[in-house]
């Protein structure tokens, strides 16, 4: 096993509930990018980024130099992109960066069929930033400009959690190993169960879902929590349509006298985010479920509280595509003062930005009655009914860095890596991406 494959499994072993933290909640690109931006200039050694959009605009652009100007000082910097969430980076944006000695990563590249494009599902769909092994950024922000207010009316709602303490260690572990093309041998479940600690001391538990053997991890967190729950729960959420079993929680929370709150999308960024989860709002709200549609702008996050005792913050929605098919990450944080600002937070958007919606809300036709039936159905079974769809096995495709290449081969251009699903490489001459690297992102 070869060093970081061997760093990596220890640091499997070890990750758990850690106490002692600093955590910082960061809503929106104001907050998140400033910080993001500041790490990544005053980074001495380090910088790894996995994210699911990278786009050519404003707030791209900036890290693109952000980026470059970190490796020019020496910087090892590792870029993970989605092959589907982002298409259309140029070749001059990306060889701007190789060129530098910026490693470049995309996840799953796919050709278009007609244009049009073809790799929707088990994407990449991770937001996760770590700098010098010291500080970390785990949430739903992508790098891309619709993420900030000066965007317009359709710029996203959303959070993520900047995290200084032990857990760092943890998330870069699994970013290397990640980084590897493949995955790090996984405890047994009954192994990898992680009790809450009594005493919280600040403490994080960052949990993955793939599909290997962590399919289900992040929502049995958000399940054994709801669980748990005494007085309150509030999951905001921008696409929300869970499974069965996270659904009868939520029901059955509501019945025995906790607050159940949902947060929802009421301005949404696509016709399918307020339409599906309104077929399940019956069943929702006769048990006592509240329900709030955010009407300020899309909402793009994907948090929880729950007694002001435990949040949630990652990348992970509760829908299909998030729970059954996309790699996902979220920390689970037991820490009552970061909580109860994060309920503050929420709290300003229920009171001033939300509509609640209520039972007599619901006029549905036969037809409509008769769709909310399926929902229902499908939602009991469609962790079996996915596993119908054919595996693909994603890969990744690595362009070097000219300045590793360069000092291996003299003037050579810069090379591309093709791992696949079982670790093996290929090395093969660039092209350009807007032809065909940029078709080879991660989901």
């Amino acid at each position: 096993m070869s060093p970081p494959a061997q760093e990596a499994w220890q640091g499997e072993q070890a990750r758990g509930w850690k106490p002692g933290h600093d955590l910082r909640l960061l809503e929106n690109g104001e907050e998140y990018f400033p910080r993001v931006f500041e790490a990544i200039r005053g980074a001495k050694r380090e910088v790894l980024i996995e994210t699911f959009i990278l786009f050519q605009d404003k707030i791209g652009n900036e890290l693109h130099a952000a980026v470059i100007d970190a490796a020019k000082r020496g910087v090892r910097v590792e870029l993970t992109v989605d092959g589907y969430g982002s298409p259309d980076l140029t070749s001059e944006f990306i060889g701007a960066m190789t060129d530098a000695g910026v490693t470049v990563h995309i996840f799953d590249p796919q050709p278009r069929l007609l244009g049009m494009r073809t790799n929707l599902f088990r994407r990449l769909h991770r937001k996760l930033v770590v700098v010098d092994r010291e500080r970390a950024f785990v949430g739903g922000i992508n790098f891309s400009h619709d993420h900030v207010a000066e965007f317009g009316p359709e710029a996203k709602q959303d959070y993520a959690v900047e995290i200084q303490g032990p857990v760092v260690e943890d998330i870069r572990l699994f970013m290397e190993s990640a980084l590897g093309g493949k995955p790090v041998r996984r405890q047994r479940r009954w192994l990898r169960k992680q009790p809450m600690p009594q005493d919280s001391s600040c403490s994080v538990l960052f949990v993955t879902r793939d599909n290997d053997r962590h399919p289900t991890d992040i929502e049995q967190h958000y399940r054994e929590a709801i669980r748990t729950a005494r007085h309150e729960v509030v999951i905001a959420n921008a696409y929300f349509f869970p499974g069965f079993r996270l659904l009868r929680e939520l029901r059955l929370a509501a019945r025995r006298g906790v607050r159940v709150v949902l947060i929802l999308q009421g301005q949404p960024d696509m016709a399918m985010a307020k339409w599906a989860p309104r077929m399940l709002f019956s069943y929702l709200l006769k048990a006592g479920v509240e329900i709030h549609e955010y009407c300020e702008r899309p909402l793009h996050g994907k948090v929880a509280i729950v007694d002001s005792k435990w949040s949630t913050v990652g990348s992970s929605n509760l829908d299909p595509l998030s729970l059954s098919f996309n790699l996902e990450s979220n920390v689970f944080i037991l820490d009552r003062p970061f909580n109860r600002y994060l309920r503050e937070r929420l709290d300003v958007l229920l009171q001033n930005h939300c509509k609640q919606f209520k039972p007599e809300h619901i006029t549905r036709t036969n037809w409509q009655a008769f769709m909310s039936f399926l929902a229902f159905h499908f939602m009991r079974r469609y962790p079996m009914l996915l596993g119908w769809i054919p595996f693909h096995v994603p890969h990744m495709k690595t362009v070097g860095s000219r300045t590793d290449t360069q000092a291996e081969q003299g003037d050579k251009a810069p090379e591309k890596h093709d791992t696949d699903g079982d670790g093996h490489a290929e090395r093969m001459p660039a092209t350009p991406i807007n032809e065909g690297r940029a078709q080879e992102l991660h989901a």
